[in-house]
């Protein structure tokens, strides 16, 4: 069976060692789709060609709102750390750098600002739903550069090519532990979220059977010594399952998001 992760690329090794983890609790090959990009992978999990797959809640509701939906969900992380309360949920920290003079949101009019890629939540349309609720629809930030990823989003905020961009703070934990030097040099001036964590989903070509074990390894792998390891190296405590009502708040933020411009696009009425 083969299993792509299309979430940020410090985050890849959780997802490799829990889709083994499944391959082992399953009795199968787990086969880790490396060799594509995520847009690349994102398309073959459509197709069917990849049965599993991580995705952010975004284009989870892009897909699950088509008349045939090529996906279904599985389950979502629940990480450790006391600000998730034990929920499969996640933030959006809006960053600057240590020495700037930002001290909140409303300061960053007329900024330099970063965003991942147009396909995320939570560096893109939780931003645009904010500056909707803001009433500010339109040339907000200075400029609008986008970055491709978070981790070249904090690239950029460390050189100063940028004054902010919003990242996922499950990224940013990874990136703190993998260089300390974030923390000391960067701040957080905003918090946006919750937003429900992304998702592991299953293409709806494999069999319910099928489809129902892989959700019972995941949601029972904290369960079991190995799985256990896997979930405290990457300061996550479970997975736990969800529904697509849980999605429903990515939904009304995307109704909002279409409706702000940040730079050459065209807003939906």
């Amino acid at each position: 069976m083969r299993f792509a992760s299309c979430m940020a690329p410090n985050a890849e090794p959780f997802f490799v060692e829990t889709a083994h983890f499944i391959g082992d609790r399953m009795g199968i090959e787990a086969i880790i789709a490396h060799d594509d990009q995520w847009a690349s992978r994102e398309r073959l999990i459509d197709e069917g060609q990849i049965e599993v797959g991580w995705l952010c809640g975004l284009p989870y509701v892009w897909k699950a709102d088509l008349p045939s939906p090529p996906v279904e969900l599985l389950a979502a992380p629940v990480m450790r750390a006391a600000r998730y309360k034990r929920r499969p949920v996640y933030f959006s920290d809006v960053l600057v750098r240590s020495d700037s003079h930002w001290r909140n949101f409303s300061e960053l009019r007329g900024a330099r600002w970063a965003y991942n890629e147009p396909a995320s939540h939570s560096g893109y349309n939780v931003v645009k739903s904010y500056l909707y609720d803001l009433d500010q629809k339109a040339g907000f930030f200075g400029s609008v550069h986008m970055a491709g990823s978070h981790e070249q989003a904090l690239e950029l905020l460390l050189d100063g090519s940028i004054d902010a961009a919003a990242i996922d703070t499950t990224v940013f934990e990874i990136a703190v532990r993998e260089k300390p030097d974030y923390a000391r040099h960067l701040r957080s001036i905003e918090t946006l979220g919750p937003s429900p964590m992304p998702s592991w989903v299953v293409s709806t070509s494999v069999d319910k059977g099928t489809r129902a074990r892989i959700r019972q390894a995941l949601t029972e792998m904290h369960q079991h010594p190995q799985g256990a390891r896997i979930l405290q190296r990457h300061n996550a405590a479970r997975y736990a399952a969800v529904d697509d009502a849980f999605y429903d708040p990515i939904r009304t933020m995307d109704w909002k998001a279409r409706r702000v411009l940040f730079g050459d696009e065209t807003a939906d009425p």
